[in-house]
């Protein structure tokens, strides 16, 4: 028996069960002065209704057979012959526990025609009662069964499409570096820089395959994701031997925690791109990454003048989208100036691969 199934019935025999102690012992009570003993009240009461934990199942078969949502003539129909073969069957059961059991005293009655007689006609209408009831409880645990499957089904789309929006946006990541260092091996290849063009290539061919190899993934861990970093500024530096500079600073404990890939390459290109290729004088990459409990604070720091009128590109829109559909708003995003230029600062909670 499945754990749901084992639930269900354990709650079901636990309604009835209480409802056969509560009647016991408010006949027992009712009847104190009788002498009539506790245990035998209850055990008789228990018995009388803890016989719908046998018959409610065969009222939810029926209930899925002949449906009474949307209701028809043929459906009520069918339930109401069945409410009225179930509640002799049930009349049957407790006159015989009455006979047998004599719970109220040993002269009880010994006549089992005469006592079913008044019991089916004093008990029919309580009986029909709780036909109704166990039939409304079985729709009630249906519709509750398809709004939790409904609520998974559309978590599990929500999952989905989420996971396609961010493999969207990993493909505009990949041609929109691409195509930049494409522009950087043909303006070396244009000033004869031949042997830096050949580097360069040789270093487009490490972000290929770290952005093919890491397809798909979410998060990789921050040190896999500042190695291929190092390998793209290395690549740039070739571009501006005598100007640019880069540091990485990231402690190997930090450079355990997980972050998404690809997710620092576009603020590194930005900060390459509008903050060392504009300058005369020679500039510089920071990356910092550090741990603050919790969350994990990588800071993406450039030579340069942030524009009073800056507006997010490609790159700087999917790292802020990609950031919004995995941390669900559990993250922090902030691009400003600073006095030694310009810094994007990302905070994220703080995970290892398991």
């Amino acid at each position: 028996m499945s754990y749901p199934r084992r639930r269900l019935f354990l709650l079901t025999l636990s309604f009835w069960t209480a409802v056969g102690l509560l009647c016991g012992l408010q006949i027992w009570i009712s009847m104190i002065t009788h002498g009539h003993a506790l245990w035998r009240v209850l055990a008789y009461e228990v018995l009388v209704w803890d016989a719908w934990l046998v018959l409610a199942p065969v009222i939810g078969w029926l209930a899925r057979r002949a449906p009474l949502v949307p209701p028809s003539t043929r459906a009520v129909v069918a339930h109401a012959i069945a409410a009225l073969v179930i509640a002799p069957l049930h009349s049957a059961w407790w006159t015989f526990l009455l006979v047998q059991m004599k719970p109220y005293d040993a002269m009880g009655p010994t006549q089992f025609a005469s006592v079913y007689r008044g019991i089916m006609g004093s008990g029919l209408p309580l009986q029909l009662c709780f036909y109704c009831g166990v039939l409304a409880a079985h729709y009630a645990a249906e519709y509750y069964d398809k709004y939790r499957d409904r609520e998974r089904a559309a978590a599990r789309l929500e999952v989905s499409l989420s996971e396609a929006r961010l493999h969207a946006l990993e493909l505009q990541i990949q041609p929109h570096f691409l195509f930049n260092t494409l522009n950087s091996i043909s303006a070396l290849v244009r000033t004869a820089r031949h042997a830096d063009a050949v580097t360069m290539i040789a270093g487009l061919s490490d972000l290929l395959r770290y952005s093919l190899d890491h397809a798909g993934e979410q998060r990789v861990a921050l040190a896999t994701e500042l190695a291929i970093i190092e390998r793209y500024l290395e690549i740039e530096r070739l571009r501006f031997p005598d100007r640019m500079a880069f540091e990485i600073d990231a402690p190997a404990e930090v450079r355990r925690g997980q972050v998404p890939a690809l997710l620092l390459q576009p603020l590194v290109e930005n900060a390459v791109r509008h903050g060392i290729a504009p300058l005369v004088a020679p500039g510089r990459v920071t990356i910092r990454a550090r741990r603050d409990g919790d969350r994990l604070r990588i800071e993406i720091g450039n030579t340069g003048r942030l524009a009073a009128d800056h507006r997010a590109g490609v790159g700087l829109r999917n790292t802020m989208d990609r950031l919004r559909h995995l941390y669900r708003g559990d993250h922090a995003f902030e691009l400003g100036a600073d006095a030694d230029g310009v810094r994007a600062t990302i905070v994220v909670p703080w995970s290892e691969p398991g």
